[in-house]
């Protein structure tokens, strides 16, 4: 039987991955954020930033009030110290406390001389070039290669699953039976797997989105007797619930079962320093 074909997206007109998101689609109510961010991470890290970055709903245009959260990236000149992190978790901290419109502030913080390595060339480095909206600086995207949907990215990006799975399942077990505790987490493990079955097909689909939804459809055209599954973690990944049993069905069968499925279609992340 033939397989299906679906039609492509997030390409531009020679089938490279296009950059998804922009300043100009920052939802209105959300523009104070970003502002604060563009003025305050300067003066965190003074001249040993390089850039700043965007990413997630925000840029994108799809974020709700009261529930997105401000997704940061900062590269600095030199690899950060623990006094950076330090800062950055201040600043997470302040812009959450001060801003009703978001839920949360994630910053990721990273050396320039990483980003751009050839071990991080088709990850950290995709990363940028494809998911992330400059916000300060010199864009780093000028220095990295332009993206195909193939399955070297693919592999780069989320053939690390079968590493991760013992580390939720010490994150589960350590977690008491709270929503506090609980939600974070089948928010974050419905979204991480729903994004690997996603580039799991993402060769043959021939395209890229962000949205839970629509990879998991592109998912269950390949793999439809996985598909409920998936269907039921993506909107997990946007409306979590606290449910221990969720996790534990993440750790012992369908991570497994895409771990598995994964290295045998495209093989397994090459190790990091």
């Amino acid at each position: 039987m033939a397989e299906p074909v679906l039609p492509a997206r997030g390409l531009d007109a020679q089938g490279y991955l296009a950059r998804e998101g922009s300043l100009g689609r920052v939802p209105y109510a959300f523009r104070p954020v970003v502002a604060a961010a563009r003025e305050r991470v300067p003066d965190l890290f003074g001249t040993r930033l390089h850039s700043a970055y965007l990413y997630g709903s925000i840029p994108r245009g799809t974020a709700r009030v009261g529930r997105s959260d401000l997704d940061l990236l900062v590269a600095l000149r030199e690899e950060p110290a623990p006094a950076d992190q330090e800062k950055a978790r201040t600043l997470a901290r302040t812009l959450d406390e001060e801003f009703p419109q978001i839920d949360g502030v994630g910053t990721l913080l990273f050396g320039r001389a990483r980003l751009l390595s050839d071990a991080e060339r088709h990850d950290l480095g995709w990363f940028v070039a494809c998911l992330c909206t400059p916000l300060l600086g010199e864009d780093l995207a000028e220095h990295l290669p332009r993206y195909r949907p193939d399955t070297l990215l693919a592999r780069e990006t989320n053939g690390d699953l079968a590493l991760l799975l013992p580390r939720w399942r010490e994150r589960i077990a350590a977690a008491d039976d709270t929503e506090a505790a609980l939600l974070p987490l089948v928010r974050f493990m419905s979204r991480h797997l729903v994004r690997t079955a996603f580039t799991l097909v993402m060769p043959r689909w021939n395209g890229w989105t962000s949205d839970l939804r629509e990879m998991a459809e592109a998912f269950a055209a390949y793999y439809p007797e996985r598909a409920e599954r998936l269907r039921a973690a993506a909107v997990l990944g946007y409306e979590p619930t606290a449910d221990r049993a969720v996790l534990l069905t993440y750790v012992d069968d369908l991570g497994p079962w895409l771990a598995q499925e994964y290295a045998r279609v495209h093989g397994v992340k090459a190790p990091r320093p």
